[in-house]
Order: C-alpha cells, then structure tokens, then sequence
C-alpha cells in the first residue's frame, strides 16, 4: 500500500508547491505574453498541457471562485445579500467577466440597483462599451438584473 502522506511531502519537497502557473523548464511564473520553454506547471508538478485537469477539479476551481467572488461583492456592496438570487447571479457572473474591480466601477448601475431601480440599472448596463464588447452575455444580464427572473439561453 501506498504511503500517500510520504508520497506527497517527497512531491512538494522536490516539485515544490506552487500557486501560479510556471514555466517548468525556467521554473519562471508564466505571465501574459511571455513564452514558455517547457510546460505550463502549477501546483505540484502539474503540466496543464499534458494533464489539465478534471472535470471535478474544474467544478471544485469554480465553486471556490464563486465562494471567493461573492465574499468580495458582500464586502464592496452591503446590500448585495439583500438581492434575489438571480440579480446577486448576475453581479457575479459580472465580476467573474470584468474583475471585481471592474464591476464595482459600474457607480451608476450599482447606485441604481441599490435603490431598486431595476430597468434602468438595466439600460445603464446595455450602454456601456463592455456590453459592445460581449453582446449576449451582457444583454442576458441585463434582463436578469431588469426581472430577476432566470433568462432561457
């Protein structure tokens, strides 16, 4: 029988253990533009372009982020928790598209919302350059946001 415990401290002590993808070959955090000599790494020793990763580590990655997100949305907006589970959807899914940082910069559109003005939070949103940008989402959105009804796809 394996000794998964032993196992694993040998793995970190030699792969290292770490947080952000890496070139494996330069041991280098991969950053955007950059070009990568070996295999981008992340963890211990995971090569993403030979393993990737499950569809249950997927499912675990997102719930983590939604949870993450979330507590940031809560923390930014008090009146987040107050919404409906659609319209806090729809905030999220936001954030997970612009960052955070991005979203809370939609003043108007959150003022609005904060005061229960739906269907002109909604029209606010449809005039920005991001709804140019991602087209259906953001009308989709919107009209979550306008109804607090789910929108069929």
């Amino acid at each position: 029988m394996i000794d998964r415990d032993f196992v694993m401290s040998e793995l970190i002590d030699d792969e290292q253990s770490r947080h952000l993808v890496y070139d494996d070959a330069t041991g280098l955090r991969l950053c955007p533009g950059m070009v990568c000599k070996g295999h981008p790494t992340i963890g211990v020793g995971r090569a993403l372009d030979v393993n990737g990763i499950s569809s249950e580590e997927i499912a675990f990655l997102l719930n983590n982020d939604i949870t993450r997100v979330s507590d940031q949305l809560n923390a930014a907006l008090p009146w987040f928790g107050t919404l409906d589970y659609v319209r806090q959807c729809a905030l999220i899914n936001m954030a997970f598209n612009l960052g955070v940082a991005g979203m809370l910069g939609f003043h108007e559109t959150l003022s609005l919302i904060a005061a229960g003005n739906y269907q002109l939070a909604g029209s606010q949103m449809l005039a920005s350059k991001w709804a140019t940008q991602v087209g259906a989402r953001a009308r989709r959105l919107a009209e979550m946001i306008r109804t607090g009804k789910p929108v069929a796809r």
